[in-house]
């Protein structure tokens, strides 16, 4: 709905007047904006460039640790109360509509602002401008099922009074974004009672509210969107391969792999094979002395530690991984690496459950885990996955860097790598984006997969996930 009759002159004056009781109100309803801070917090990382648009008094802003902050209110005396309880962060008088402000951020925060704005696809237009590649835009709103709870707080005098509101959906706010080129990344729903009561918070807030179907009902929507830019040029490429007894197939993923990107490097991880697959890869090395292949020994095992070795020693822009068993076939790369160069994703993972497969490349139990994780791992990353376990996956370097410089978050859970680097996408609020691919039955050798020990090694770590990104 409109913000009429009230004028947006008149809508300035009335938060500015009410600035004085704002503090008193945020005090009435700690737990929900304590909730915010956490929700805001799991996104947000410390030492980030942020903006807050409807800032406040910049208790949000402040609560993210931001190594530069900025917080944006239109209204004078909210803005000076600000600046007075967080001198180290940067505060200023302006409307989101018609600011300019000459410099990128990492985040960009609206909190609780959409149901307020006089004109939301303007300021969508205006935060464009500071966006970098690699900014999220990070929202809250309320949902719009509990606008008559909302109406009946207010007078009752147990919520800040407000003028009429915008109420926008979830799909409102997703045709906004994308009329102005953002992507929403994902969409979570949050905080089911907004009041502290002890233990029916821990029953409502952390098990009941992330359930789906009732998620539907919280009263708080967070989204995450990404500005979608131009593909430029082309990038450099470090294609890993971790192998253990595939002497067979080490040739072929060179004899097989096209050219694409401005260059290509092979890594080989050798896993202390009993086949001579390290005396494969070094004959292969001296063979292709056109190509750039280096070949390593993990020091470790399982191929989570080799593919994080052969990410060390990779210096191309890209990273990718093909598994030496070639089931996924090394043809395919080149459409993994247009989806994450023409910006299509950030995180391209491979899909193997949509074409027919050789009729002996995966066995009815690992086919139904595989369906059961996917459909898991949709749920509880906010992102559609149909695949979780294909062996391919492609990223940037720098967003690798990130997702090992968080790795504590998780800690060293996941001997396959899958996991980790799955969750560490969603953690950086990645954009994951599935290729379909042909799957096909090995060439060389047999599976390493063991169904039952490994089957119930993944359950565990999907339910450590889920206490880690889904139950917070």
């Amino acid at each position: 709905m409109e913000l009429d009759p009230m004028k947006k002159e008149e809508i300035r004056e009335y938060y500015n007047s009410a600035s004085g009781s704002r503090a008193k109100w945020k005090r009435r309803n700690w737990f929900y904006h304590n909730s915010l801070e956490k929700y805001f917090s799991f996104i947000i990382p410390a030492n980030a460039r942020v903006l807050e648009l409807g800032c406040g008094l910049g208790d949000l802003l402040a609560a993210m640790k931001p190594v530069y902050g900025v917080g944006i209110d239109f209204a004078p005396d909210i803005i000076e109360q600000a600046r007075k309880r967080y001198p180290g962060l940067h505060f200023l008088t302006a409307d989101a509509e018609e600011m300019t402000l000459g410099e990128s951020f990492d985040y960009i925060i609206l909190s609780d602002l959409a149901c307020c704005l006089w004109d939301v696809q303007k300021v969508f237009q205006n935060v464009r401008k500071l966006c970098h590649p690699q900014t999220r835009l990070v929202i809250s709103n309320y949902n719009f099922l509990w606008e008559s709870v909302m109406i009946l707080g207010e007078k009752l005098h147990i919520k800040l009074p407000q003028p009429r509101q915008n109420w926008l959906s979830a799909a409102d706010l997703d045709t906004l974004l994308q009329l102005e080129d953002f992507q929403i990344i994902t969409a979570r729903h949050k905080l089911l009672f907004p009041k502290y009561l002890p233990g029916i918070n821990f029953l409502f807030n952390r098990l009941l509210a992330n359930l789906p179907l009732v998620c539907r009902l919280d009263l708080v929507n967070i989204i995450v969107a990404r500005p979608l830019f131009t593909a430029g040029v082309g990038h450099s490429v470090s294609i890993v391969v971790p192998a253990r007894n595939e002497r067979g197939n080490i040739e072929n993923a060179i004899r097989r792999t096209s050219a694409f990107g401005l260059s290509q490097e092979f890594i080989f991880v050798e896993g202390h094979s009993s086949d001579n697959t390290w005396e494969e890869m070094l004959r292969v090395q001296q063979a292709y002395p056109d190509k750039n292949i280096k070949v390593l020994r993990q020091s470790g095992k399982g191929k989570g530690n080799a593919v994080r070795e052969g990410f060390d020693a990779a210096t191309g822009e890209v990273l990718m991984i093909l598994d030496a068993d070639l089931t996924m076939p090394p043809e395919e790369l080149e459409k993994f690496y247009q989806a994450l160069h023409q910006k299509k994703g950030e995180f391209i993972n491979g899909c193997r459950l949509v074409y027919p497969m050789d009729k002996d490349s995966m066995r009815f139990l690992n086919f139904l885990a595989n369906k059961f994780f996917g459909m898991f791992f949709t749920y509880l990353l906010g992102q559609r996955l149909k695949d979780t376990l294909c062996g391919t996956k492609v990223l940037f370097k720098r967003d690798y860097e990130a997702i090992k410089a968080n790795r504590s978050y998780f800690g060293e859970f996941d001997p396959f790598g899958d996991f980790d680097l799955l969750f560490g996408a969603a953690k950086l609020n990645l954009k994951i984006t599935e290729i379909n691919i042909r799957y096909r039955d090995r060439e060389y050798g047999s599976t390493q997969i063991s169904r039952f020990s490994h089957g119930w090694l993944l359950i565990r770590m999907s339910l450590f996930a889920a206490r880690k990104m889904k139950f917070i």
